[in-house]
């Protein structure tokens, strides 16, 4: 994150919880540290209160946890619960792929190649940030096609469990170990094939979930 100018205090509460979602989803915050109220509030030139609500609601979808001590901390991973993470994602993503599809007009399906690009931009590159950054971007954009209110709001609280540890592990690794599953979805949109898509975002999960299993990951419960 970076200091910004405070916008307008009718929004600044929904600004500084989409900052602080964005900080989570791309990794700035490091799994099982804390996060203190005055270090977001300066680094965003905020004043402690919008920082403190947008903590509780992060908290209250799980992004979050307040430990004993009353600090609030991003979540360690363990195996157990990387494993579950994967699992829901498995069966929620492809299904809101799905009911995306027939709602992804020329306009979108453009941005979704622009963001492809930047993900085969990123890969080739090493660029770690980037990377995470364009393959959050590419998902979200297609799944935010999709006339949900269930399905998306569980994927997005997903997406900002796993985004601190999968941009930790994309930076240990490097970005060689990934592989780029969009062009197949892509693909799949364009012919409308609901099938096709669903196989392409399944596979797309499980090649990253087989990538993070493999990195060193505590068994048993989180931290």
């Amino acid at each position: 994150m970076a200091p910004s100018r405070e916008p307008d205090r009718p929004h600044l509460n929904r600004w500084v919880y989409e900052q602080l979602r964005d900080a989570l989803v791309t990794g700035h915050f490091v799994p099982g540290r804390s996060i203190t109220l005055r270090g977001v509030a300066e680094e965003l030139g905020v004043s402690p209160m919008p920082v403190r609500e947008a903590l509780r609601q992060l908290v209250a979808e799980r992004a979050l946890e307040m430990q004993g001590n009353r600090r609030i901390a991003v979540p360690a991973m363990s195996a157990t619960r990387l494993e579950e993470l994967a699992r829901a994602r498995s069966l929620l993503e492809p299904e809101l792929a799905v009911r995306a599809l027939p709602h992804v007009d020329m306009a979108r399906l453009e941005r979704l190649k622009s963001l492809d690009r930047a993900v085969d931009a990123a890969l080739a590159q090493g660029a770690a940030e980037a990377y995470v950054r364009a393959n959050y971007e590419f998902h979200m954009g297609l799944y935010r096609a999709a006339p949900s209110q269930v399905l998306l709001p569980l994927v997005e609280s997903l997406w900002l469990q796993v985004g601190p540890f999968l941009r930790l592990i994309v930076g240990r690794l490097g970005t060689a170990s990934f592989v780029d599953r969009h062009r197949a979805a892509l693909r799949a949109i364009e012919a409308g094939d609901s099938d096709r898509l669903r196989e392409a975002i399944a596979a797309d999960i499980a090649d990253g979930a087989a990538i993070l299993r493999a990195a060193e990951v505590p068994q048993g419960r989180a931290a």
